[in-house]
């Protein structure tokens, strides 16, 4: 019997956000979970997310933020997506995650997302349904 191969999530931080010590932290989490990470880094830009994305054959995209941008770039980053036809369920952590930041990115499609002190179980279990709901994990 064949195994499964292990939940590939691409990890970046758009813009000029030079925070990456959550992404780190995350990054570690979700590999410690048996997922495999493939991390963008700093200064990513939503093209090139959209198209590691595609390259990588991801199963989620995570996206970390500690200022403002990934507000600006979410609408362009759902435009590349969808002109390509990938459907990718983008997740948003970061420290910056008002509940009105929280509001307005889930309605513009974000299926998750995770503030300070968020529960790395729950950070686990929610990016591995969100794979597993995809049916490619």
């Amino acid at each position: 019997m064949a195994t499964a191969r292990p939940i590939r999530i691409l990890l970046a931080i758009l813009g000029l956000d030079q925070h990456e010590a959550g992404a780190f932290a995350v990054a570690r989490l979700l590999r410690d979970a048996g997922m495999e990470v493939i991390y963008l880094g700093r200064f990513s830009t939503p093209e090139s997310v959209a198209v590691s994305a595609l390259e990588e054959g991801v199963d989620v995209i995570g996206l970390s933020c500690h200022s403002w941008e990934y507000l600006h770039y979410l609408d362009e980053l759902f435009d590349l997506l969808r002109s390509r036809e990938i459907d990718i369920p983008v997740v948003v952590g970061g420290s910056v995650l008002s509940q009105d930041d929280k509001n307005e990115i889930q309605a513009k499609g974000v299926a998750a997302t995770f503030g300070p002190g968020a529960d790395a179980g729950e950070i686990v279990q929610r990016i591995r349904s969100l794979a597993e709901a995809r049916g490619t994990a």
